[in-house]
């Protein structure tokens, strides 16, 4: 199934970097704006894939920085 998304994107450093507007959890970058496409398409599918299996994290650690 096909869906339609709209790729907010910019450059950083001669990267590409994007997120989906109406997912803005998926986000990735690439060399390219193919790149960064394909690499959009893997974050979804990693995300929202139910036949993906995502290993348990087996640590957790509290982390603190100065903003």
């Amino acid at each position: 199934m096909r869906h339609q998304f709209t790729l907010r994107y910019w450059q950083d450093d001669g990267w590409f970097v994007g997120q989906l507007e109406e997912v803005p959890n998926v986000m990735s970058q690439g060399e390219t704006l193919a790149e960064l496409e394909t690499n959009i398409q893997e974050v979804y599918s990693l995300l929202f894939d139910d036949s993906v299996v995502i290993p348990e994290f087996s640590s957790v650690k509290e982390l603190e920085l100065e903003v």
